[in-house]
């Protein structure tokens, strides 16, 4: 008795080779463009035949790996596209040499270390290393957190830039977490501006009450922003000024994952 082959393109058909090869270039179109693009111009970038672009791209969308914006129809990451890459970033986080400086930044401050990158408008933890402390944060990697109470989160905002920002801020929905939490998008702004100056962002009990939180940027190879590195504790055992005395290992931390980084960074 013969197996069924199950069709893995929506179509009742098996792909062919090239039928993957060119639906892979234009995913990695897709994405590395600057803005993202229209099916036609996916097709002329890849000089694929018009029908040819729509038929792939549309099968990819089926698939969950493409979506169109909710205004203008443009194609983006779908939500499996994005899945998928975090599953890939957080696995190759947690088994490469980024892991070990992680539990070395862990082991010299005591203290609860996130590497988290920016996803779909969250802030997203690819790894941590655990405290020892019984008050340890108990987060797994994978776990998505807001952006604009968070120190990571309001780090990534404070690089970006003018335009991308404002319209952050204009949509997104600031929920108040504690009292300490930035609700007014006009006093936020003012925070991000301090961030940016100083290159180092606090969360002042802002998202988690009596936990307080210190984050800086990770560099890709053209200096722009691709992850961040934090450090957190409950305020019980540390102040937030005490946790400053902490910025030079997590400045030397920033800088060895700037080397890692340099050469196969993370899409945020």
């Amino acid at each position: 008795m013969k197996t069924k082959k199950r069709p893995v393109n929506g179509t009742g058909n098996e792909p062919s080779a090239g039928s993957l090869t060119k639906a892979l270039a234009i995913i990695e179109a897709a994405v590395q463009q600057p803005q993202p693009p229209t099916t036609a111009e996916l097709g002329a970038l890849l000089g694929l035949a018009k029908p040819t672009a729509h038929r792939l791209t549309s099968t990819l969308r089926e698939l969950g790996f493409l979506q169109r914006e909710p205004a203008g129809g443009r194609i983006i990451a779908g939500d499996r596209l994005i899945a998928l890459s975090l599953n890939v970033i957080t696995s190759a986080a947690r088994l490469g040499p980024s892991h070990n400086i992680l539990d070395a930044l862990a082991e010299e401050t005591g203290e609860t270390c996130n590497l988290g990158i920016m996803a779909a408008g969250q802030v997203v933890y690819v790894d941590r290393c655990e405290t020892k402390w019984p008050l340890g944060l108990r987060f797994e990697a994978g776990s998505r957190v807001p952006i604009h109470c968070t120190a990571l989160g309001k780090m990534f905002l404070s690089n970006m830039s003018a335009g991308q920002r404002r319209k952050y801020l204009a949509t997104l929905p600031l929920t108040r977490y504690t009292e300490y939490t930035y609700t007014d998008p006009v006093k936020l702004e003012e925070e991000l501006v301090k961030i940016r100056d100083e290159g180092v962002s606090f969360d002042n009990c802002e998202f988690m009450s009596g936990v307080v939180c210190m984050a800086v940027p990770i560099q890709g190879p053209k200096g722009n922003i691709v992850a961040g590195v934090a450090v957190s504790a409950p305020e019980a055992r540390l102040t937030l000024e005490d946790l400053r005395e902490y910025l030079p290992a997590l400045k030397v931390a920033a800088s060895k994952f700037n080397l890692i980084f340099a050469d196969d960074s993370p899409a945020t």
